[in-house]
């Protein structure tokens, strides 16, 4: 291996381990001390409870551990968002899990946790995947209340997917197992089947203090929303359990005689690994932003034996696109190459551009897709469209929008991965998260903005001494030099992906070599949502 090789392997395992250690951080939510507060209550902490519930822990596919990092400081932090979602199978089915954390501020809602939540639903709705409740929360984190309560996007829209999905067919299965009050006394209610914990499990719109102070009535928790009283009085519960562990023993037995899904079709056949050995990536993909590279070689160490089969590979080559397979999916594959191409008219295109063609392949490779039944893997490291007198008069906008348009009508499931930079509208029209892809991660390299941090921040130092000068007032260098580093320091750590996986702009943050697991899973779990007829929509020629 060469020089080069090295550096890049080192560099990426340094960003692997740093990944690692605050994957270990965050799954302990509120600390280990909290953890065994809930063992000495009988209860076992929302990790243990879902390694217990699920066929194989190993397989269980996190979206959003990365929820919440660094932000709600002034509350002491918000880990995870105070909730564990993700897929996983129950009993040989695939199936969407969010469980509170109530070693996170008593598993309360703060409004980053309502966005995964809806984020966990959406997932289901979107694959018609059953989803499993395990309930242990306080409710609305009530200094934010007005962040959480009132809007489209907040706690209420729980509820209302509640009801979609049982109109939809998708099964729901609560289970209480802590507190569940207020509001969200009505999520396992309109669930399919709810059961609670005897003693440890209480659901009631209000607790013993409020009914107190409400109505004057002296009356315990348990007595007023116990196990007991809603499985023998009020018939709100359907059953009750002695342990965690009986519960959940009886969410794998319901799942154990659910009917078998209709399959959407798509091609599997046995699964190859790739032919390269796939830790190459570590070492092929630079740690250097701006070096060229060949994203070929990338893909190389993804798909099944190796084997990508391109299309239009002489046309638009700052594009990458072409048919795979992954873990035995048929896969559709548009990717960014990074490195620097030569047309036919002996023209240089800079890697990691769109370009007229490069964009007007990719929307004929997207339809193609979507005529066959093929899913859509994009993999981004894109700075985003040519621009220029020669990109615009050669009609770059006409043909960028037919790309938008092919991929944002597309319906197929679409999995988009950020390897490395995706600004502008470059991460439009690769599958953003605004495009809605069926899941959206993000490698330790990725970078996500509007532009790179060095162009914005030289763009944002102008505006900044524009004004200064209109006011009258001159900079030396050195205060400019200084403006320039807070600019750059602030921007750069927007650029981080933990900043975009804090705010579920992308579902996680992955060691590479679990890119294959991911597509896979997606897909079987994709394979469970009959597909909408393809309609492209209006796209000139």
């Amino acid at each position: 291996m060469d020089i080069n090789f090295n550096k890049n392997e080192d560099a990426n395992k340094q960003l692997l381990y740093r990944l690692e250690e605050n994957a270990k951080r965050l799954k302990l939510g509120g600390g280990e001390k909290r953890i065994a507060a809930q063992h000495a209550k009988g209860k076992l902490s929302v990790r243990e409870r879902i390694d217990y519930l699920i066929d194989d822990p190993k397989d269980f596919l996190e979206i959003g551990l990365f929820v919440g990092e660094g932000m709600y400081t002034e509350q002491g932090g918000c880990p995870s968002g105070g909730v564990v979602t993700g897929i996983a199978k129950v009993q040989g089915r695939p199936c969407v899990v969010v469980a509170n954390d109530a070693t996170v501020k008593a598993g309360a809602w703060f409004p980053i946790t309502a966005k995964k939540n809806l984020r966990a639903q959406e997932v289901a709705m979107e694959n018609r995947l059953p989803i499993i409740y395990l309930v242990d929360s306080a409710g609305v984190y009530l200094p934010m209340q007005d962040e959480i309560f009132p809007d489209k996007e907040h706690f209420g829209r729980q509820f209302r997917n509640n009801a979609k999905m049982s109109a939809m067919g998708i099964v729901q299965i609560a289970a209480i197992m802590g507190s569940c009050v207020a509001g969200g006394a009505y999520l396992p209610i309109m669930s399919d089947e709810a059961m609670i914990v005897d003693k440890t499990g209480s659901i009631f719109l209000a607790g013993s203090y409020l009914v107190k102070a409400a109505i004057g009535e002296s009356i315990d928790n348990e007595t007023l929303g116990g196990a007991t009283t809603h499985c023998e009085i009020s018939g709100v519960t359907d059953n009750k359990y002695d342990t965690d562990e009986d519960c959940l023993d009886a969410i794998k037995r319901i799942f154990d005689k659910i009917g078998k899904p209709e399959e959407t079709g798509f091609d599997r056949v046995a699964a190859q690994l790739p032919k390269r050995t796939q830790e190459d990536v570590y070492g092929l993909f630079p740690s250097d932003r701006v070096k060229p590279y060949d994203m070929k070689e990338i893909i190389s160490c993804l798909v099944d034996d190796s084997d990508f089969d391109e299309y239009k590979p002489d046309y638009g080559q700052t594009l990458l696109c072409g048919y795979a397979r992954v873990d035995g999916w048929a896969v559709g594959i548009v990717a960014n190459q990074r490195e620097m191409v030569k047309t036919k008219k002996g023209e240089m295109q800079m890697g990691g551009v769109i370009y007229s063609d490069s964009a007007d392949k990719a929307a004929r490779f997207i339809m193609n897709c979507n005529q066959r039944k093929i899913p859509l893997v994009f993999l981004h490291d894109v700075s985003g469209f040519m621009v220029g007198s020669k990109a615009e008069h050669g009609g770059i906008i006409k043909d960028g929008a037919k790309m938008v348009n092919a991929m944002a009508n597309s319906v197929v499931p679409k999995f988009t991965f950020i390897l490395g930079n995706s600004y502008g509208a470059g991460n439009y029209a690769m599958c953003g998260k605004a495009y809605d892809p069926r899941l959206i991660y993000a490698w330790p390299t990725a970078q996500m903005a509007v532009m790179s941090g060095a162009a914005a921040s030289n763009t944002l130092l102008q505006i900044k001494m524009a004004s200064l000068k209109a006011k009258g007032e001159e900079v030396a260098e050195e205060e400019q030099q200084r403006f320039l580093k807070e600019i750059t320091d602030r921007y750069n750590e927007q650029l981080s992906p933990y900043y975009a996986a804090a705010r579920l702009w992308v579902d996680g943050i992955i060691d590479p070599l679990d890119t294959r697991r991911i597509i896979s899973t997606g897909i079987e779990a994709a394979n469970h949502a009959p597909l909408d007829k393809f309609n492209v929509g209006v796209i000139q020629t």
